[in-house]
């Protein structure tokens, strides 16, 4: 969305804000009309500056995707951070944490569907957003394993338990997040217990 003449100022006096704005106009764009739909052009009338001065800050339209992508998967790994952190010390809460954060705002939101969906639309056409999402997945998937681990998974285990459980979050995400009257939140936290049932030792699985 355009900024107004306020925000325009400070921009001048921080570069950060600047580029910050660009990154978050491009998600709004994503978000609103797909890949197909961003340009330079549209992405700068959003953040209220010049095509000029994005190439000041990236090298084109797929460098501040792919930086507008590492923006939007690091507010997600916020995110699922501070739920498990909120989670407290057991090892199965803070996994159920994880697991189920996905299911509740801001994650579970249909701006944000839209914009990874457009993201992913880009995986098979375009070599660095598969690579920056093989990247982005590996990470996630490594800190789905480590807090498996730490609830008493068999390391011969977790990796698959990790590849399975995300699957059927990222499946319940987009259901949850196509048509909020599908299911709630607390349903899909009780689908994602009965899986994460499956993989932990039987005295630590989910109630």
């Amino acid at each position: 969305m355009p900024m107004g003449m306020s925000l325009r100022a400070a921009f001048v006096r921080d570069p950060d804000s600047r580029r910050q704005s660009l990154i978050e106009a491009c998600a709004a764009g994503l978000a609103e009309e797909g890949a197909a739909g961003v340009s330079v052009r549209s992405i700068c009338a959003r953040a209220g500056v010049s095509p000029g001065l994005l190439r000041h800050y990236f090298d084109g339209i797929d460098d501040l995707i792919e930086a507008t992508y590492r923006h939007v998967a690091a507010q997600v790994s916020a995110a699922l951070a501070t739920a498990v952190a909120a989670a407290g010390p057991s090892p199965v809460a803070r996994l159920r944490a994880f697991v189920t954060g996905s299911f509740l705002p801001p994650i579970a939101a249909p701006g944000l569907l839209a914009t990874w969906l457009a993201f992913w639309s880009l995986v098979k056409s375009r070599p660095p957003i598969a690579a920056l999402h093989r990247e982005i997945y590996a990470a996630s998937l490594a800190e789905l394993e480590a807090l498996l681990r730490a609830a008493d998974v068999p390391d011969a285990d977790a990796r698959t338990a990790a590849i399975a459980v995300t699957a059927l979050v990222d499946g319940l995400w987009l259901e949850l997040s196509l048509d909020a009257g599908a299911f709630t939140p607390v349903e899909a936290g009780a689908m994602a217990d009965r899986w994460l049932a499956v993989w932990l030792p039987r005295s630590g699985g989910p109630a």
